[in-house]
Order: structure tokens, then C-alpha cells, then sequence
């Protein structure tokens, strides 16, 4: 991406591509790189998502309608269920939120490797892809670029991760709740 899609922290990125990895003689390779790797998550479809808190809960609400009338179908043909049809809405609705919930765990789960990677002292890397992990240590300079980022960029993204996270599992825990406590 360039500098206009970040602002000021795309200075910093250009900074710290040209500036940093060649004079640090860094042996990561570049796609191994924290900071190129936080460039690649934010570039990619689903996880640039979260960037824009409106948007992930769009495109989460978007995933749970789709998959409310998937598992409308799916259990409309339990004989269990035709007898009550609020208890088939009710389990429907609280059964489509898994979807949302599993979409928002890998979404934190690719951040959360980033963010740990960019705030590390250490940066673990293979150069040929087979088991032979190496470790570069980063100078003092470059970690204190790599954890702007992290704090500026990305701790922002998780903790709506977070948030939308705790929405979603409290809806299920209730749904989860209401099937084992009450007979309707």
C-alpha cells in the first residue's frame, strides 16, 4: 500500500522499508517481516474488515442473515421442532450466531500473530520453508518503530475484535441459557 491508504504511519512503513531493513542488514526474508506482514493483513479482504469498526459489523450482520435462513432449512426438517415454530425461530437465530463468532475468532486469531510479532523483540523466520527456524533479534530503533504500529494500528483493531466478540458470545450464552432453563 502506499503512504496515502495509511497516513502518517504509511511514512513510517516507507521509513522503515527502505530505511531500516537495508541498514540493519535484516535476513529476514520480506514476506516474513512483521511490518510487511501487518501491510499483507491490511491489504487483504476479510481481515481489513475490523480497520473500520461499521464495516466489520456490517459484514458480520451480512454472515448472520445468510446463515439464519441456511439453518432456517436446516432445521425446518426436525419433526422435534414443528411442533413449536417459536423454538424454531429461537434456535435458528441463536445457532446462526456461530458463524459470526467463527469469522471474529480468525480474524483475532491473524491480528494477534501480527501484533505479537511486531511488539517482539525477536523475530523467528525460515529461510527455506523446512523446519529451519532461525531468530534475528531486532535493534533497539527498529522495535520501538514496529511497536508504534502495533499500538497505533492494531491494538485498535483487537480490542473491537474484542467488543464485537463479547457481544456475540453473550447472545449465544443467552440462547444457550434460555433452551436449557425454559419449556415453551
Amino acid at each position: 500500500m502506499t503512504s496515502n491508504h495509511f497516513g502518517a504511519m504509511g511514512i513510517i512503513l516507507h521509513f522503515h522499508n527502505y530505511y531500516f531493513m537495508n541498514e540493519y542488514k535484516c535476513p529476514v526474508p520480506k514476506d516474513q517481516q512483521p511490518t510487511n506482514e501487518f501491510i499483507e493483513l491490511s491489504k487483504s479482504v476479510i481481515f481489513s474488515w475490523p480497520k473500520n469498526k461499521k464495516s466489520l459489523a456490517f459484514n458480520l450482520i451480512k454472515f448472520w442473515v445468510v446463515s439464519f435462513v441456511l439453518f432456517l432449512v436446516i432445521s425446518s426438517g426436525s419433526i422435534y421442532f414443528k411442533t413449536s415454530l417459536l423454538k424454531y425461530i429461537l434456535l435458528s437465530f441463536f445457532s446462526s450466531l456461530s458463524i459470526p463468532l467463527l469469522i471474529i475468532i480468525r480474524l483475532y486469531l491473524g491480528w494477534n500473530h501480527v501484533f505479537k510479532r511486531l511488539t517482539s523483540e525477536r523475530v523467528e523466520y525460515e529461510e527455506s520453508g523446512w523446519y529451519d527456524g532461525q531468530v534475528w533479534i531486532k535493534p533497539l530503533v527498529l522495535k520501538e518503530k514496529e511497536s508504534l504500529i502495533a499500538s497505533i494500528e492494531v491494538k485498535p483493531i483487537l480490542k473491537n475484535l474484542v467488543q464485537i466478540f463479547s457481544i456475540i458470545l453473550i447472545l449465544s450464552l443467552s440462547g444457550i441459557l434460555l433452551f436449557q432453563y425454559n419449556n415453551f
